[in-house]
């Protein structure tokens, strides 16, 4: 059964397949990467006059998150060169080597796999900070705002949701973006109609 849909793989376009994965991988980071983008915005310029709560000065989250939309933005922009390759691929004269478009996969395999890897991070921390937090307090209720004998207080705002949703949307999108890449990475190793001899046994 295997044999029978790895044949029928061959006799399908490679051009067709990046195409139409690349304009639905880029449309998708748009629509739903735009929204942690928009609360990533929101939060930097109202957490710091509402306060962010108790999680605001752990720098390496930051620069996570940072890295994060950083790379979700890069597999934006794959996607739409992912779009330009199959214009080439579908060209005779301009089609490049297969090696150059398996590596072309490769790449998106990798940066997506890495935003994956970043996000999940950003989460555990996110997560574990908000767990201790959360057992430094009596455990009646959920107080809002804690006041330390120092005098010195520490909250949870709606901020810490607002960063939790964010990541929850980013690596969302990621593990769509991971699975579009990983199929695309096995068209290129299977053959097709531009590619007829490649996967064959020599």
């Amino acid at each position: 059964m295997f044999d029978s849909s790895r044949e029928a793989l061959r006799g399908s376009s490679l051009a067709n397949a990046f195409s139409g994965l690349g304009w639905t991988g880029f449309w998708a980071q748009i629509a739903i990467g735009s929204i942690p983008l928009m609360l990533a915005i929101y939060s930097f310029f109202f957490s710091s006059s509402t306060g962010a709560g108790t999680r605001s000065g752990l720098a390496l989250v930051e620069y996570l998150t940072i890295a994060s939309l950083l790379l979700l933005a890069f597999t934006t922009f794959w996607f739409y060169r992912y779009t330009r390759l199959a214009k080439q691929i579908a060209d005779p004269e301009r089609r490049p080597p297969a090696s150059v478009v398996r590596r072309t996969a490769w790449t998106g395999v990798a940066a997506s796999t890495l935003g994956v890897v970043f996000s999940i991070l950003v989460m555990l921390f996110e997560v574990t900070q908000l767990l201790f937090y959360f057992l430094r307090v009596p455990q009646v209720g959920i107080p809002t705002i804690q006041t330390t004998g120092s005098g010195s207080a520490s909250w949870i705002s709606a901020a810490d949701i607002v960063s939790l949703l964010m990541l929850i949307l980013t690596l969302f999108v990621e593990v769509f973006v991971l699975a579009f890449s990983l199929w695309l990475l096995f068209r290129t190793m299977i053959g097709s109609v531009e590619y007829p001899h490649v996967g064959r046994e020599k």
